[in-house]
């Protein structure tokens, strides 16, 4: 089939490659001329594993290309994907801007039947929105003969890190139609990915656009959940670990996303939640239960400063080498990142941060420019530092040489933002390791 992705950011790039990789026919469409031309020569503009590889692979097989012409790319495609972001604005609220500028392009270059799929995240009542603009515009060409074309919705699931697996094999497909006949159209689309059985689930427009802020915002409640279950933790002694696995064996509660840290960030779930609670207000619906999922990851943020505050009230000369900036491992995405609070906190402070990162240092660069020594390898960072914070928990990051990082520290505290260690196990090589709701927290090592 024939398909065109407006838009090359995260999803649209994945969603392009993968859609090529089993055999469809894709142009890329974004607006950038520089990304398009290092797409072109096969560069991935981010960090994803597994892209890169299938990005040379169809653009080599011819499979797969990238263009600044929308009118092209939609004259040649029955399938016209829209992957363009929805930036939160000042309230909260999903910018639908772009969207539905890509709408009203696609209207304007019509010429036959079109499938105008919103892969984007977009709130409820969208793709109304987006076939009213392109309704609109066909109108406004009177075009003798009507251009017929259908909207619908088809979220996305995927997680950074695992993107690409995510969408070759995903565990279910969504897709939201007012047309039963396009149905079976999206169903041949989707039907070589899910040959583990998976299905595609068909509902109404309005239902599909909802499951993904659903979605999202429930996971982030998760985590706010098990983060607020660790402070009572870390007040009366108890292990949030052993906590976690109680709960999650519950197979009506489960373990995956039950896990206290530093906070969630990335672009999905604090653009989502807000998006969300600024739905349900629009619609005079109480979501109090949302904003206080984002209250509580807010204030986890702070957890490694309040932590470094009780241990050294006096921050003069401190030095905090950190471990992982990314908001979570295998991506080199730092949006909302716990990293940038924490940083931003210690710097105002004073105190020394040296850093390393896998993928995520040029970001972290661009970000903070001046006041953070960045280094090459985990061990580098060590030199002198009082304390070791880990953020991120990159696979690197799980096994080091405890006795290497013992002799380079001048201090012996670990703070471990992800329950990544055993204190236990630490405390055999001379380090004092702290994670989150792991039990009392006493002070200076």
């Amino acid at each position: 089939m024939n398909i065109c992705v407006v838009g090359s950011g995260y999803v649209g790039l994945v969603t392009a490659t993968c859609f090529a990789e089993m055999g469809h026919s894709v142009i890329g469409v974004d607006v950038d001329a520089a990304k398009v031309d290092r797409l072109s020569k096969g560069e991935s503009p981010l960090y994803e594993p597994g892209l890169s590889e299938l990005l040379h692979r169809n653009i080599k097989a011819g499979r797969l290309s990238f263009t600044t012409d929308l009118p092209l790319a939609v004259s040649r495609s029955l399938f016209v994907f829209v992957a363009v972001g929805t930036p939160m604005g000042a309230d909260g609220s999903a910018d639908l801007k772009s969207v539905l500028s890509v709408a009203r392009s696609v209207a304007l270059t019509m010429s036959g039947y079109r499938v105008v799929v919103i892969k984007s995240t977009v709130p409820v009542g969208t793709c109304r929105l987006v076939a009213e603009e392109i309704s609109g515009v066909l109108d406004g060409r009177k075009l003798e003969v009507p251009v017929p074309f259908d909207v619908v919705s088809n979220p996305e699931f995927l997680k950074e890190g695992s993107a690409v697996n995510d969408f070759m094999r995903p565990d279910r497909v969504v897709v939201g139609v007012s047309n039963p006949e396009v149905s079976e159209v999206m169903r041949e689309l989707y039907a070589p990915f899910l040959r583990n059985g998976h299905p595609v689930i068909m509902m109404d427009v309005l239902s599909s656009e909802l499951t993904k802020y659903a979605s999202n915002s429930f996971l982030a409640m998760k985590i706010s959940f098990m983060n607020k279950v660790a402070q009572i933790c870390d007040k009366v002694g108890a292990d949030v670990m052993s906590v976690r696995k109680g709960m999650g064996s519950d197979p009506r509660i489960g373990l995956p996303f039950l896990y206290a840290g530093v906070g969630y960030g990335g672009s999905c779930f604090p653009k989502d939640v807000q998006a969300f609670v600024r739905t349900g207000a629009s619609i005079g619906v109480d979501m109090s239960l949302l904003e206080e999922v984002e209250k509580i990851n807010e204030q986890q943020k702070n957890w490694a400063i309040q932590k470094i505050v009780e241990s050294y009230p006096d921050q003069t000369a401190l030095k905090v080498a950190i471990w992982g900036g990314a908001f979570k491992p295998e991506t080199d995405d730092i949006r909302d990142a716990p990293s940038i609070s924490v940083i931003s906190e210690l710097l105002a402070r004073k105190v020394l941060v040296s850093l390393y990162d896998p993928e995520a240092m040029s970001g972290l660069r661009a970000v903070f420019p001046s006041g953070v020594e960045y280094c090459e390898n985990p061990y580098d960072v060590l030199k002198d530092a009082d304390i070791l914070l880990l953020l991120t928990e990159w696979r690197e990051f799980r096994n080091p040489d405890w006795d290497q990082v013992k002799s380079l520290m001048k201090g012996t505290l670990v703070l471990d933002g992800r329950n990544q260690y055993e204190a236990s196990d630490l405390a055999v090589h001379g380090l004092s390791c702290v994670g989150v709701g792991r039990g009392c927290f006493t002070g200076q090592p």
